[in-house]
């Protein structure tokens, strides 16, 4: 058993070279999380371990001891981030699966670059996929929300 810190809380894990994904989605039970692909190529398992996004599908649990981990739910436990809420603005989700890991590439993208331009935006998001193509949409709502934030 190893102890894995997740949004402020700790879990304990039975085995630490699990999947990061797998200790938050059936250890913790936290849903938000999605698996995609399982090879780190779509962005659905994106969360931060120490405020860098991971692949949370192929890192395994033992490269996130004594960090901590943010998940969806732990990046504002009221659901008012400024993405999220831009998220909403926009209407970005259609079937919503892949949107947790976009928020989360997001929110590493607006700490590192508070004010991306389109560039900047397209290419820390190139990596995460929308099978819905709300690519557009997407890009409006980082923008609105990098407004949204006061230069944070």
């Amino acid at each position: 058993m190893v102890t894995l810190r997740i949004n402020g809380r700790d879990v304990e894990v039975p085995d630490p070279q699990m999947p990061l994904l797998w200790a938050i989605r059936d250890v913790a039970r936290l849903k938000g999380t999605k698996y995609g692909c399982g090879i780190a190529q779509c962005g659905a398992c994106t969360v931060h371990v120490d405020g860098k996004a991971v692949r949370a599908c192929i890192t395994p649990v033992n490269d996130a001891l004594g960090k901590a981990v943010t998940t969806i739910e732990g990046l504002s436990p009221e659901g008012d981030h400024p993405l999220q809420r831009a998220w909403c603005n926009q209407n970005v989700p259609q079937c919503g699966y892949c949107q947790a890991g976009q928020i989360m590439q997001a929110a590493e993208l607006l700490t590192k670059k508070p004010k991306p331009t389109d560039a900047d935006i397209d290419a820390a998001m190139a990596g995460n996929i929308c099978r819905c193509g709300t690519y557009q949409r997407i890009r409006a709502a980082i923008h609105e929300a990098a407004g949204d934030q006061g230069g944070q």
